[in-house]
């Protein structure tokens, strides 16, 4: 079974995403709400693809961190679900190879067509 790890700092949207997850029969290995959390957690956990917010609690945003692995040859799957829809965090994204760059709010359609451009 492929896991996901989730980085998101809302609480609500966090459990919304672990139920969409469970639903599409993939494995929930992790949560976490800060830029460098993450960064630890892809390291140790290792999963499959990454669910990323880029606006989080500490001053690594998920795009900072998603660079971060990168520069450690991590070239984990990357999916954005951001409120930033702005010109900015787009470009900025785009070094970091990523598969999807998703406006919230999602919906369960939308991940599950996201997911089957996610190169496994």
């Amino acid at each position: 079974m492929k896991t996901v790890l989730i980085v998101e700092d809302d609480k609500v949207l966090s459990l919304l995403l672990g139920k969409m997850v469970q639903k599409l029969d993939l494995s929930l290995i992790g949560n976490a709400t800060k830029g460098r959390e993450a960064i630890e957690k892809v390291r140790d956990l290792k999963p499959d693809l990454i669910l990323m917010d880029i606006m989080l609690e500490d001053d690594v945003d998920g795009i900072d961190a998603v660079l971060t692995l990168r520069k450690e040859n991590i070239e984990t799957p990357v999916i954005f679900i951001t409120g930033n829809s702005d010109a900015y965090n787009r470009e900025r994204a785009k070094s970091t190879n990523y598969v999807r760059y998703l406006i919230k709010p999602i919906s369960f359609d939308l991940l599950k067509e996201s997911l089957a451009e996610v190169n496994w």
